[in-house]
């Protein structure tokens, strides 16, 4: 069963960046497509990026591209989040999770989340 868990959020302004980080344990972490959605308040989850086993293919959805940049460290069992130029509408709860198929963008998909890491981006 693996476990994953995120850090790195916070408060920034507009224009600012953050680095997201997600550890996971328990399982085979390379076996695993991981990926990164985000969920705001009355809203529901949105998909944000992925990334294959080997960390050679991503998936951005078309509001980050540009400004975020996903990778992976498989020897560490991590996946990042780098976001850049943010703004106020990235504002949410970002939450890591694992899958099978890196191509798949929705949550049902991903079979292990973490327990998310709130952003908060003033205008």
């Amino acid at each position: 069963q693996m476990q994953l868990v995120e850090s790195g959020g916070g408060l920034v302004q507009a224009g600012g960046s953050l680095r997201l980080s997600c550890t996971a344990s328990g399982g085979a972490f390379s076996s695993y497509a991981m990926a990164w959605f985000r969920q705001a308040p009355g809203k529901g989850r949105e998909f944000v990026s992925s990334i294959n086993r080997s960390g050679g293919s991503t998936v951005y959805t078309d509001s980050v591209k540009g400004r975020f940049n996903i990778s992976r460290d498989n020897a560490k069992n991590m996946v990042y989040l780098q976001m850049n130029s943010l703004k106020p509408e990235d504002t949410a709860a970002y939450y890591c999770a694992a899958g099978v198929r890196y191509e798949y963008t929705r949550p049902q998909a991903y079979n292990y989340w973490g327990p998310g890491t709130q952003v908060t981006v003033s205008s």
